[in-house]
């Protein structure tokens, strides 16, 4: 299954946790949510997987950990929060590129409708 199969079952699952779940809860709160959904829907999801950070010659263990990775392939990055800034952009962006992936989702759940909360984001290997 390519990537942008991958992101419309993610979307499509998505949809369904902030439709039951509504916004205002912890980003724990959906992410575990957001993960039986992709795996009822026959999906390899991984959660709080550990992203080492390569500098030149040196692997460094720092505790960086992706929310949810789904068929190895696309990271979703999940949000609580009342906008989504540059930053998180930018941090999904450093994970894609740390981890080899070509695409990556940031999903804010604090909207009033999850379509406006989601940003598709391309690594350009």
């Amino acid at each position: 299954m390519m990537e942008n199969e991958i992101s419309q079952k993610i979307i499509g699952c998505a949809i369904e946790v902030h439709k039951v779940l509504g916004p205002g809860l912890l980003e724990s709160a959906y992410q575990e949510c957001l993960s039986y959904e992709l795996e009822k829907s026959g999906l390899n999801v991984q959660k709080q997987t550990p992203l080492p950070l390569i500098y030149k010659d040196m692997k460094l263990e720092t505790g960086y950990r992706l929310d949810l990775i789904v068929e190895n392939k696309v990271i979703i990055e999940i949000k609580s929060v009342e906008t989504i800034n540059d930053i998180h952009v930018a941090q999904l962006l450093t994970y894609l590129k740390l981890s080899g992936c070509r695409l990556g989702l940031l999903m804010n759940f604090n909207v009033l409708r999850i379509v406006d909360g989601i940003k598709r984001l391309a690594n350009r290997l």
